[in-house]
């Protein structure tokens, strides 16, 4: 028998990866661009956008793990971080109608942007569990 510590460590490692990867194909559904494919391409721009995104998803369910009691806590504040930085997505887009065109274009600084506000609305999002 595992000792807890380990069983925790493993929970807590299995479920996370598995919302990262729950949060990467539905906010690769909801552009309307391909992502992996810009990247493959070489397109910095998609790459920056799409880190930012992750990577400010990824601070929420850090932080989420280290402040939360259960489980269940856990996985609720990591879907409410999910909506969130999906609707973060979906203000910029509406606030930048040509944001879209602008990655497709490889414009960097427009991935610099996007993915900028993508790690910052995580990092506001993860101090509120804290």
């Amino acid at each position: 028998m595992l000792p807890t510590y380990i069983y925790n460590y493993v929970i807590y490692l299995l479920a996370s990866l598995a919302m990262m990867s729950v949060f990467s194909l539905i906010y690769t559904k909801i552009t309307p661009y391909d992502e992996i494919k810009m990247i493959r391409e070489g397109k910095a721009a998609a790459a920056l956008s799409f880190l930012g995104a992750l990577i400010g998803f990824s601070l929420t369910l850090a932080s989420s793990i280290l402040h939360n009691d259960s489980f269940v806590a856990f996985a609720a504040w990591a879907g409410a971080a999910m909506i969130v930085q999906l609707v973060v997505y979906n203000v910029l887009s509406r606030l930048i109608p040509d944001m879209h065109d602008c990655l497709e274009k490889n414009n960097v600084a427009m991935g610099a942007l996007l993915g900028g506000v993508s790690l910052t609305f995580g990092i506001i999002n993860a101090a509120c569990l804290s």
